[in-house]
Formats: C-alpha cells, sequence, structure tokens
C-alpha cells in the first residue's frame, strides 16, 4: 500500500506563523517525549515510521514549500509536485497518474489518502495499515476512516453509516459541517466526523478518471493540470461512490488548526522571549521575535509575535483573524540553502522602493547564479566566510565586505562557513518575481568564469 500525504493550504487561523509558504504542518511547535519540538509533518512521518509506513509513503505538495518540505525530512520522502494549486480531486489524481507511470507499476496496488496535518496517536496509524484487508474483503471500492465524535461539531463533516458489516459499515451519506444541534441529532445516529482518509487501489482510481475523458498518464496529466477543476476529493469522487464503506476509530483525533486548540499540545505556557504574570492564567506566549514580550493580567488568550506580525487574540475567538489577512508576502521564507528574512521595506527620498532582508546561507551551499532587471543589490557580509561571482568573476568573502551589484549584473554566492549577509535592495519594482536564473549548480557557474 503507498501512502499519500496532501500538503497544501495556508493555515491561515495560524497567522502570523503560518501563511502560504510555511503553513501549519511546517510549525515546530508540537512537544515530543524527548523534551523537543516537532512540526505536524514530523509527527505523522514519525508516526508512519513507527508501524512500518513511511517507506512506501510519497507527498503531493506545491513548489512554494518543497524547500521547506525537504529541509524539515529526516527520511527522503518522494514529493509530488503540483503544478498549480489545485483542489483534492486534480492533486490526489496527479498522484495516481505518477504511481501509474512508475516502472513496475501496479494497478491493484492500494492507495492511502490523508491530510499532512493529521493530529492523532499510534493506534489511529495502526488501524490505516489494517484498512486494505477490510477493503478487499468488503468487495467496496473506497473506504474512508469515520472518528467517533468526542461532541458535537460545527467543525467537521460527517459521514453517516447505514448497516454494520464486521469491521465497517456501508455509507447512508454526508452532511458537511452542519450547525452544532444538527451535529448532536447526527451523533445519535452514530454519524462519524469525516478525517479525509481515503483507501482506493489504483485501478479504481484510473478507471475513474477514464470516465470523465482525463489522461492516466502522468506527464499528459501534468500539461492538462492547470484545467482541471478545484474541487475536493469528497465531492468529485467520494460522495458519488456506491460502493463505499466507512471504518470507525475510536481513539484520538484532533484538528489543530486555531492556536486555542494548539495552545493545548503546548509544554510550556512561553516559547520564545517573555514572560506572564501569575494572574494571566491560560494565557501563551509563542515569541519569534528577539524583543521580549510580557503579559500582565490577560486571560484565555494567545500572544503570537512573528516576521509577518503580532496576533492578541481570545483564544475562543482567534480563528477569526484569517478575515484580517491580506496578501502580503511572507517575511520569513526557508530554502534549500537556507532561509531569508525581511527586516524593512521603505521608499527612499528619491522615490525608490527599498528592501532589507537578513540572509542565512548553510555551509556547503548556495544561491544560484541569477540577475535582476529591476534592482541592485548591497551587500553586507556580517558573519562568515564564502566564494562570490560577479559578473563571470571569481572571488573570496568574508566577515566586513560589501558588495556592489548593479541591475542586471550575474551573481551568487556559497558559503563556506556559514554565512550571513545583510542585503539592501534598491529600485523602481521590487518584486521576487524579478529574479532569472542562469543556473542552480555552483560547479556550473564556476565553469562560467573567466
Amino acid at each position: 500500500m503507498k501512502i499519500l500525504l496532501l500538503s497544501g493550504g495556508s493555515g491561515k487561523r495560524l497567522w502570523p506563523l503560518s501563511n502560504q509558504i510555511r503553513s501549519k504542518q511546517f510549525l515546530k511547535l508540537l512537544s515530543t517525549e524527548k523534551n523537543k519540538y516537532e512540526s505536524m509533518l514530523q509527527r505523522v512521518c514519525r508516526h508512519l515510521d513507527s508501524v512500518g509506513l513511511l517507506t512506501s509513503t510519497h507527498i503531493i505538495t506545491c513548489q512554494d514549500q518543497e524547500d521547506l518540505m525537504n529541509n524539515q525530512l529526516d527520511y527522503p520522502v518522494p514529493l509530488i509536485i503540483e503544478p498549480v494549486a489545485k483542489g483534492t480531486f486534480s492533486a490526489i489524481s496527479l498522484a495516481v497518474t505518477s504511481f501509474n507511470s512508475q516502472p513496475k507499476s501496479n494497478v491493484e496496488e492500494w492507495v492511502c489518502v490523508l491530510p499532512v496535518d493529521t493530529f492523532a496517536d499510534l493506534s489511529f496509524y495502526h488501524l490505516l495499515t489494517q484498512i486494505p484487508h477490510i477493503l478487499q474483503n468488503s468487495k467496496a471500492d473506497l473506504a474512508h476512516l469515520g472518528v467517533e465524535p468526542q461532541f458535537p461539531s460545527d467543525q467537521f463533516g460527517y459521514i453517516v453509516p447505514a448497516n454494520k458489516t464486521g469491521d465497517y459499515y456501508s455509507i447512508s451519506h454526508f452532511i458537511e459541517k452542519p450547525s452544532t444541534h444538527i451535529a448532536l441529532q447526527l451523533i445519535k445516529k452514530n454519524a462519524l466526523w469525516n478525517c479525509g482518509v481515503y483507501v482506493f487501489s489504483i485501478k479504481y482510481m484510473l478507471q475513474f478518471l477514464k470516465d470523465l475523458s482525463l489522461p492516466t498518464d502522468y506527464d499528459q496529466m501534468q500539461k492538462i493540470y492547470g484545467e482541471l477543476p478545484d474541487i475536493s476529493f469528497d465531492q468529485m469522487v467520494a460522495q458519488k461512490s456506491n460502493h463505499s464503506i466507512v471504518i470507525p476509530y475510536q481513539g484520538q483525533w484532533e484538528d489543530i488548526g486555531t492556536w486555542g486548540a494548539f495552545s493545548k499540545h503546548m509544554r510550556s505556557q512561553v516559547m520564545g522571549p517573555g514572560k506572564l504574570s501569575q494572574d494571566s492564567i491560560n494565557t501563551h506566549i509563542i515569541n519569534e521575535l528577539q524583543q521580549p514580550i510580557y503579559v500582565i493580567g490577560i486571560t484565555d488568550s494567545m500572544i503570537v509575535a512573528g516576521p509577518d506580525g503580532i496576533l492578541v487574540a481570545n483564544k475562543e475567538q482567534s480563528s477569526v483573524v484569517k478575515s484580517f489577512i491580506t496578501d502580503e508576502p511572507p517575511r520569513y521564507v526557508e530554502k534549500w540553502w537556507g532561509n531569508y528574512k525581511i527586516l524593512e521595506k521603505s521608499m527612499t527620498n528619491e522615490g525608490k522602493q527599498s528592501l532589507t532582508k537578513i540572509i542565512n546561507v548553510l555551509p556547503g551551499c548556495n544561491i544560484s547564479y541569477q540577475w535582476h532587471k529591476e534592482r541592485q543589490e548591497i551587500w553586507t557580509i556580517v558573519s562568515g566566510t564564502g566564494e562570490f561571482i560577479l559578473n563571470d568573476q571569481l572571488t573570496s568573502i568574508k566577515t566586513g565586505d560589501v558588495l556592489q551589484i548593479a541591475k542586471g549584473s550575474r551573481h551568487a554566492v556559497k558559503a563556506v562557513t556559514p554565512l550571513q549577509i545583510i542585503e539592501v535592495q534598491l529600485g523602481s519594482l521590487l518584486s521576487e518575481e524579478d529574479i532569472t536564473r542562469i543556473t542552480y549548480s555552483w560547479e556550473e557557474a564556476v565553469q562560467l568564469c573567466k
């Protein structure tokens, strides 16, 4: 059985730490038994490894999250990259065509799809290993995993079961996020929370694509991916299936997509520089900034500070923050070569835009050989040593060096030791899109030098 983790979203309810690149599955806020912190992605992979499923795991994600994904994975999990962000139907379809196009692919093989931000205990993952056997015995095409509700919630979809046979139910119908009152009535009918887990054979999904006259070849699916409908797998496939089952799960499962839910799993009330007064009951601080936060006499609240902004909210209302967020680009971005943080954006007296970054390059890593059409850059080496290429000229750099990069100049840098750079951009229009890459390879860039 292949495991397919769905990774996407922007996690707007967890602003300011979560954004369209560093979404909630990447936030290292969950406590481990070894008194360390891990992300949802790392937790899911750790549990999959515990039940022997990690070696057969694939992750489908977007290109913006590829570097961050690779940085957090201890095991080299294969990634499938969406050409553009789409709904779960399109993402799953692309992944299935990828599996089908692999050498020695087996269309009878099972695929288990689950969200990368799943938060459940180990018994949940043990149950995943049993689903193919249950599904095969049931003769159904598609299996869902349904969580037995702990309380009536208007935040989850519900699967209403029909008849029970052994370890599973046939499905009567689906209800999408009902009111709390209706949810209570559904629970009395043994309805289960829909936790977004699906199991089916590759053959089943390929036939579904054929019936829609969609490609079953990966390369062809890539070409028409932008034309696919932006719709969920639930709506497009699961809710239309006449031969599906649901397997009940009784253990721990939570949606920790809000700060209030996240705080229940924090080992300490304060993460980062800051302090709470004794009467600040059930209040938590998460601070990624260097400046300390002091909270006095505030209860039942979350105070969260990061490069993108500061949130002060009552825990029960913290999710409202998603309606406040604009499309401002993230100020902190992790890359395969290191990371950068935007410190300041302003206008100069001459009417030019100015942007200041702090860039950290890991030893042995390099930034691509590139040039910019609309901006000049000034690099100040704060610490470390490295090699620098400017217009095909290779030089060594060290702490204290100041590098002038004119508009249109080709440039790249490689860190020999950990390299920290203050970058000042100046131009009439500053954008991360203003970049033309000549090569990602340092060796190829060096070969271009005179």
